[in-house]
């Protein structure tokens, strides 16, 4: 019997004995029901749960703290009205919850490269991030995402890796006065992008030699990248400060491809606890099944995967 089908089959008759009240009955539960505790800091971004809550933001964030969810990533936080992203930030505080990544996004920021080296680049890259500690006060924020985007394949690679130095030092002036972290990702969406592997961002994160500057490891990514991942994990931890989640094949939650994310986060977390850390886990992946069902089988399925 495969994961998806035991959890289908085995959670909600488990219950309480188990893993704690199911995914099902908390999201019905009255509000003197204590929500799951999970072990690690999971972050659900919006639109996750709207069948389940409504389409209101608000209600959405109070849905996922209900539901023991203590962050939200927002990768789309810095396009927001003024307005929303203070709304956001005061409710995530009035529900004891943390800010997870929003992106550093001045336009098409894979095409627009900083390996090229050009100033306009650049200077658009300095200027979202000036525009990103703003956002990031608003609604509370620690970490943002930083792609470099695309190769320039008229230069040698040294050359390009030279160019993203020296503009994340450059974009590391902006942060490190104001205690916020850019983080970068290396990504698998296509072979043009410049930033591909754990190891390469490791190497440029000592190259730059600043607490703004991290990687974030998003688990998803890195499986179809190069896999291996409690060793990448491990060989590149000290720059690490925020991870990604999302099953293989198919970008979804936890259970529904190959990835053995009880395992990983098993892992995160002995080692997290070990060293006195804390990591926001971000939900970067979309629902396998739809409707309210698919939200609860969710839920499930983190409960499942959390119950190490």
């Amino acid at each position: 019997m495969n994961r998806r089908n035991f959890l289908s089959k085995s959670v909600l008759a488990a219950g309480a004995t188990s893993l704690g009240t199911t995914a099902t009955t908390l999201a019905s539960s009255p509000t003197n029901v204590a929500p799951y505790k999970y072990k690690l800091l999971y972050a659900p971004h919006f639109g996750m749960f709207e069948n389940s809550a409504g389409k209101d933001l608000f209600d959405q964030l109070k849905f996922m703290a209900d539901n023991g969810f203590m962050a939200l990533e927002d990768n789309g936080m810095l396009k927001r009205t003024v307005e929303t992203q203070t709304k956001i930030g005061e409710t995530l505080a009035k529900l004891g919850m943390k800010m997870g990544v929003f992106v550093v996004d001045g336009g098409d920021n894979w095409k627009i490269s900083l390996a090229t080296g050009k100033k306009e680049f650049l200077e658009n890259f300095l200027k979202t991030c000036r525009d990103s500690v703003e956002t990031a006060k608003r609604c509370n924020a620690k970490f943002m995402t930083v792609v470099p985007g695309y190769f320039e394949r008229n230069l040698p690679l040294g050359i390009q890796t030279g160019h993203v130095i020296d503009a994340l030092r450059r974009a590391c002036d902006i942060f490190e006065p104001h205690n916020l972290t850019m983080v970068l990702e290396p990504l698998s969406d296509n072979p043009d992008l410049f930033l591909r592997h754990s190891d390469q961002s490791y190497m440029i994160c000592k190259a730059v030699n600043s607490p703004s500057c991290k990687i974030l490891f998003d688990m998803w990514h890195m499986q179809r990248n190069e896999g291996r991942m409690t060793n990448h994990m491990d060989w590149a931890w000290e720059e690490i400060a925020y991870f990604q989640i999302g099953d293989e094949p198919g970008r979804k939650e936890p259970t529904t491809g190959e990835i053995n994310y009880k395992s990983l986060f098993k892992h995160i977390f002995d080692k997290a606890k070990a060293k006195n850390q804390e990591f926001i886990m971000g939900m970067e992946h979309g629902n396998f099944a739809k409707g309210k069902e698919g939200e609860m089988k969710l839920i499930e399925a983190y409960q499942w995967s959390d119950n190490f």
